[in-house]
C-alpha cells in the first residue's frame, strides 16, 4: 500500500508506516474471533502465517502490541482497539474499489456519454438505447445531440465517450478509432402527385432543374454532395434545418429534398419517396467514434456492440424505410 499522506502540520520526517492491505485483513479476523486458530480457518492459512502477518503489521506500527496473548485465544490491547475502526475503513475502501470495479467490467455500473447527430436519433439510437438499457440498467447513460463536427470535438475535449458521427461533410475522421455501422442510401422527398412517382429509382440529375429545400444554402458539405458528384449544381430555394419542417416545404410542393435512409422512417403520408441509384459508392457512413488510443470503457464497447447489431438488424428487415410511402 503505498505511504499515507503527510497530516497538515507533521514535519517531511513524520511519514505514516507503509501498510499492507493483507495485515489490516487479518488482523480484522483475528480481532472479530479473539483467535488466531479460528482466523487461521475462516482464511483458509495456517495458523503460523496469521501470526506472521499479525507480527509484520505491530512491525510497522513500531512494535506496539495489537493482542494480548492469552492461554486461550488473544484480546484486543488499547493499540489494537484504536487500530479497529481504522482498519475496517481501509478494508471497506478497498471492497468498495473492487466492487466499483467489478461493475464496470461487467457493465452492471458506471456511466456512458455519448453523442449522435440528429437523423441517428430517429430510429438507431432509441432502438439501441432501449435494448442497451433493457441489458444494462446499471449504468448511467448521458446523450448529446449535435452535427459531427461539434459532436468531435466533444468527444476529443473528453466530454463524450463516442459519438455517433457520419461522412456528411467532409470532416476528417481519420484521428479517430471508427467502429463502422452502416452505409446509407438516400431518397429523394417529393409531392405524391409528382410525375416521377411510380417510375422507381431516380437519377438525382432527373431533378436537376427542381427547386431543393436543404439545411444549408450551399450544397458543399451537406447531402446534397451526392448531386455535385452527378454533375450539376442544385438551386437551393428555401433553406430549412429540420426535417419535419423539410417536409412540410414538400408537401406544399415548394420543392423536393434528400433523405437518408435513417429518417426515412418517419416521413409524412403525403411525401412520397424515391429511391436513389446508388452509383458507385454509398451517399455516406455511419460510425461510433472514438479516441484513438484512449482506452473504452466496458460500458461503451457494449454499447457499439448494441449499435451494430441494431443497424444490422434494421438493413436486412429493410427497415426504417416506410412501406407504401416509396414510390
Amino acid at each position: 500500500m503505498a505511504d499515507m499522506p503527510i497530516p497538515h502540520g507533521s514535519s517531511p520526517n513524520d511519514t505514516a508506516p507503509d501498510l499492507s492491505t493483507v495485515w489490516l485483513r487479518v488482523f480484522l479476523e483475528v480481532a472479530r474471533h479473539g483467535s488466531f486458530t479460528v482466523a487461521a480457518r475462516v482464511l483458509g492459512w495456517t495458523q503460523s502465517a496469521v501470526s506472521r502477518q499479525v507480527s509484520s503489521l505491530e512491525g510497522a506500527l513500531g512494535g506496539a502490541a495489537l493482542f494480548d496473548r492469552l492461554p486461550r485465544g488473544v484480546r484486543l490491547t488499547e493499540a489494537g482497539r484504536v487500530l479497529v475502526p481504522h482498519a475496517e475503513a481501509v478494508v471497506a475502501s478497498l471492497h468498495g474499489a473492487v466492487r466499483e470495479l467489478t461493475a464496470l467490467r461487467e457493465v452492471a455500473g458506471g456511466r456512458l456519454r455519448f453523442g449522435a447527430f440528429a437523423t441517428a436519433d430517429a430510429a438507431l439510437v432509441p432502438q439501441a438505447l432501449a435494448a442497451f438499457r433493457t441489458r444494462h440498467p446499471g449504468v448511467r447513460v448521458s446523450r448529446e445531440e449535435g452535427l459531427t463536427p461539434a459532436l468531435l470535438n466533444r468527444l476529443a475535449s473528453g466530454h463524450l465517450d463516442l459519438a455517433i458521427v457520419s461522412t456528411t461533410g467532409g470532416v476528417p475522421l481519420e484521428p479517430y478509432e471508427l467502429h463502422h455501422l452502416l452505409d446509407e442510401s438516400l431518397y429523394v422527398a417529393v409531392p405524391t402527385g409528382h410525375p416521377l412517382v411510380g417510375q422507381g429509382p431516380v437519377r438525382l440529375a432527373q431533378l436537376a432543374d427542381a427547386d431543393w429545400i436543404s439545411g444549408s444554402d450551399r450544397p458543399e458539405g451537406t447531402l446534397l454532395d451526392a448531386a455535385l458528384r452527378q454533375g450539376f449544381r442544385p438551386r437551393v430555394a428555401h433553406v430549412v434545418a429540420e426535417w419535419t419542417a423539410k417536409e412540410g416545404y414538400v408537401a406544399a410542393g415548394l420543392g423536393v429534398t434528400l433523405v437518408p435512409s435513417l429518417a426515412a422512417g418517419a416521413v409524412r403520408p403525403d411525401v412520397t419517396l424515391l429511391p436513389v441509384l446508388d452509383e458507385g459508392a454509398p451517399a455516406r457512413a455511419v460510425y461510433a467514434a472514438t479516441v484513438r488510443g484512449r482506452s473504452l470503457s466496458a460500458a461503451g464497447a457494449a454499447f457499439v456492440g448494441v449499435l451494430r447489431e441494431v443497424a444490422a438488424r434494421n438493413s436486412a428487415a429493410g427497415r426504417p424505410c416506410p412501406p407504401g410511402r416509396i414510390s
